[in-house]
């Protein structure tokens, strides 16, 4: 964790702002402009600094004897910065789409037209990230390109492709779910490959699955906890998704 505290604590201050901005806009309307620009400000904010964390944990963090051995700075790499820039502009895709699907009308159009830019360049970054990947670790370049391993790294890019077609056909043809349906699976694509990645540990290269569980007893307590919350959470989504499961009207009601 002392690795990522920077980009981390950078990211919680954003979050911070963001909730700030979203209250007090509404207690003004000379200013509300100003507050408008602040959440704005505060979610780009967030959404780089998770995805400069995230690119700082996927280049490898240096652990000895179960504490972090590397710089203070170690964090802030170009590769780093393009997995920041990479997820502020998926993020925008994934916020774009996903007001096509549940508005209409000139709200649905502005999110059109951001769309439109946002998904190739998206698409272009995945590739940057993915091309650049392979050569920050031999064992990430063993994982995708050696025998056996490739048979689960290779329907990832495939996948991807399909992915790419069905959210540039979705946008030009204006269709209206395809297009978050597509973005949301980008997402979980990526994932995945990261995940295959990184298997068998959760720090790459220092930290395995096994080194960082907690005790048995403790991932028992936390078992029973997850049998019992996750239907609950599950349910609860499921419902809010159901009750909002129309689009968002002028007024800001739902039809």
């Amino acid at each position: 964790m002392p690795a990522l505290y920077a980009p981390i604590t950078i990211m919680l201050l954003g979050l911070i702002f963001r909730g700030v901005a979203f209250e007090f806009r509404w207690k003004t309307k000379r200013g509300q402009f100003l507050w408008d620009w602040a959440f704005a400000g505060g979610s780009t904010i967030a959404a780089f600094a998770q995805g400069v964390a995230l690119g700082a944990l996927v280049q490898g963090i240096p652990v000895v004897g179960r504490a972090y051995s590397g710089g203070w700075w170690d964090w802030l790499t170009p590769f780093s910065l393009l997995t920041g820039l990479a997820l502020v502009i998926g993020y925008a895709l994934l916020g774009a789409t996903w007001l096509i699907w549940k508005t209409e009308n000139h709200v649905q159009r502005r999110a059109y037209d951001i769309a439109f830019w946002v998904a190739p360049a998206t698409l272009v970054l995945i590739g940057l990230v993915s091309a650049w990947t392979p050569f920050l670790n031999a064992v990430y370049m063993q994982k995708w390109f050696s025998w056996p391993h490739v048979l689960l790294a290779i329907p990832i890019p495939a996948l991807v492709l399909v992915a790419a077609f069905i959210l540039l056909k979705g946008l030009t043809e204006r269709r209206e779910a395809s297009p978050f349906l597509a973005s949301l699976s980008l997402f979980v694509l990526c994932f995945i490959g990261l995940g295959i990645s990184f298997y068998p540990h959760i720090v790459p290269n220092s930290v395995t699955i096994w080194d960082a569980a907690a005790p048995d007893n403790s991932l028992a307590f936390l078992l029973v906890g997850a049998v019992v919350l996750v239907p609950i959470i599950l349910a609860y989504t499921a419902y809010s998704y159901w009750v909002f499961r129309g689009k968002v009207n002028a007024v800001g009601g739902y039809h």
